[in-house]
């Protein structure tokens, strides 16, 4: 009983403050300063635009659930590094070229594919394909991918803006950058939370539980983006 408590206090807190987030946050919303900014800039902004890239990620719980499924049974830290890694390689690829290529993709669609990697990580973590198919997807092969479409997620919302070419290009590597200060704070948090709780018997009984709310958790982002996909 005790360790159960010990794992609520430690854990489902998280997955409960990254849930209370407005409807914005479940659409990658901005709110309406940053909008009224991201409008009515010219030039290169690099502060502006580093404390913008952090404030998302840092509130961008799809992102994070995404991380949190990734990180939950890692222990080293060079396994922590390398899929961090992965991760921070796709999302920046699909960053900086989807907004410089002006690759035009819908919104709805992409976030629901990032609701769909929080269910393939749970699933995962869940032993789903080693019990249904008989063999488990290159996991790292599968977050560089997700992180992929995690950067299209990002460079969607960039887009709406219709930011000016001058300093485009400088603009975003600030972003960026401060998207990967926001990850690094947040894992900080997550890893934190998640170390702590190994410590105690109740990590590896309620692991189940917590990654079937990670599955629960993404199925509810990819409804609510395919609804916004059909009724806009």
């Amino acid at each position: 009983m005790l360790d159960r408590l010990k794992a609520s206090y430690l854990f489902y807190p998280v997955l409960i403050v990254l849930a209370l987030f407005s409807v914005d946050s479940f659409a990658h919303g901005v709110d309406d300063t940053t909008r009224d900014y991201l409008q009515s800039i010219s030039g290169i902004e690099i502060i502006p635009f580093m404390y913008i890239g952090a404030k998302h990620m840092v509130t961008g719980y799809d992102h994070l659930l995404f991380l949190v499924g990734v990180l939950f049974f890692l222990h080293r830290t060079r396994d922590v590094l390398l899929y961090v890694s992965m991760f921070t390689v796709g999302h920046s690829i699909t960053l900086m070229t989807g907004v410089l290529a002006d690759i035009q993709v819908n919104a709805y669609l992409i976030d629901a594919i990032i609701g769909l990697s929080v269910v393939y990580k749970g699933f995962d973590n869940l032993g789903g394909f080693k019990k249904l198919c008989g063999f488990q997807p290159n996991p790292k092969a599968a977050v560089l991918i997700f992180g992929l479409f995690h950067g299209f997620g990002l460079a969607t919302k960039i887009q709406e803006f219709g930011l000016p070419s001058e300093g485009l290009a400088a603009n975003l590597l600030a972003f960026n950058f401060g998207v990967e200060l926001g990850q690094f704070l947040a894992l900080m948090f997550i890893l934190l939370v998640i170390n702590i709780w190994r410590r105690h018997a109740s990590f590896q009984r309620f692991s189940s539980v917590t990654n079937a709310a990670l599955m629960s958790a993404g199925f509810m982002l990819i409804g609510y983006q395919l609804t916004g996909y059909f009724v806009n």
